[in-house]
């Protein structure tokens, strides 16, 4: 009995994968990716100064490190070391806008990112790129959204024009369009992320690595005074934000297009956020099985009623990428949840 239950489970995993390639028009997986992990780029120079340890400084510690600088020697951490201070969280919001202004510059790869009035709270450019854009203002919201995205986003692609709202970007202006002036909100390509559909997208280890990244970015939120985030989680983000959950300082947990989020209920994500979960009945993820065996899959469907989380209304959403379209039942009622009106 026991070896059939475990062959029917292997089944069920190479079925995973199977439905994964046929429910996205084929296998389009490129190299294994390695993840980026560690303090930001630049931070030996930085700790060669004597200044706080990026790695081993909470956000608190840090935000702490630069209540006690004079406003002429934060602009000269600026202009010294423009990768550590923009990708340091718990620095000053303005202080990590200018410093990624220059370092975005200096890169010359994503000239784009310089446009006026765009607000690059992260930019990381090791491997493929990460960046974090914040539409409205920060500092003093009184509302904050957070985009974790899903596969093929990193610095070049996270606000791409074709399908815009299956970006990031594209989510981000949406939602903060839905709600008011209250309200911020962060594009955050921030992990980096599988490409195609392969064994990365259908294993936890860039998902693991991207828990960790998001966990310390919500930490730096609050270090800086803003409101704990409501965190909206696209397809294999939801896998990010189900494995950060436990230490995710969040209000809210939005599970959509999800293939699992690596727990078997809502309980299990040991949060004190509200879950929530939304799937379109067009999606394809919906023929992706839920299952995880021998390391591949991701678990129960959120947006199965057994799971346990807050159903979210998908009607006029389309496909994989429709949620943040304007019109939608589903955009209606993240605006609602982002703003705290949702009961």
């Amino acid at each position: 009995m026991q070896r059939s239950h475990r062959f029917r489970r292997t089944l069920a995993a190479v079925a995973l994968v199977a439905t994964m390639v046929a429910g996205t028009a084929g296998w389009v997986s490129a190299d294994a990716q390695a993840p980026v992990t560690g303090p930001p780029p630049g931070s030996a120079a930085w700790r060669g100064e004597g200044l706080i340890d990026p790695a081993a400084s909470t956000p608190r510690q840090v935000a702490a490190f630069f209540r006690g600088l004079s406003a002429e020697r934060r602009a000269e951490l600026v202009r010294r070391h423009p990768l550590v201070v923009g990708n340091l969280d718990g620095a000053p919001v303005a202080l990590r806008y200018a410093a990624n202004r220059a370092a975005v510059a200096a890169d010359g790869r994503f000239g784009r990112l310089l446009g006026p009035g765009r607000q690059i709270l992260a930019f990381d450019p090791r491997g493929r790129g990460q960046v974090a854009e914040v539409y409205g203002d920060l500092e003093r919201a009184r509302h904050v959204a957070v985009i974790v995205p899903g596969s093929d986003i990193d610095a070049g692609t996270y606000d791409r024009r074709r399908d815009p709202y299956g970006t990031p970007s594209g989510m981000a202006r949406s939602l903060r369009d839905e709600t008011g002036a209250g309200t911020a909100v962060v594009a955050w390509a921030g992990y980096t992320t599988p490409v195609g559909v392969g064994v990365d997208a259908a294993t936890g280890g860039l998902a693991e690595a991207g828990a960790d990244r998001l966990a310390r970015f919500a930490d730096g939120l609050a270090a800086v005074g803003a409101p704990a985030p409501a965190v909206f989680c696209h397809s294999y983000g939801s896998v990010v934000c189900g494995l950060a959950a436990p230490r995710l300082a969040a209000a809210d947990i939005v599970a959509f297009a999800s293939p699992g989020m690596r727990v078997d209920s809502a309980a299990e994500l040991r949060t004190s956020a509200r879950v929530w979960a939304a799937k379109d009945p067009t999606d394809w993820v919906g023929r992706v099985p839920n299952v995880e065996v021998l390391g591949l899959g991701h678990g129960a469907d959120p947006a199965d009623a057994r799971f346990g989380a807050r159903r979210v209304e998908a009607r006029g959403a389309r496909g994989h990428t429709g949620y943040f379209v304007p019109g939608t039942d589903s955009l209606r009622a993240f605006a609602a949840i982002a703003e705290g009106r949702m009961p």
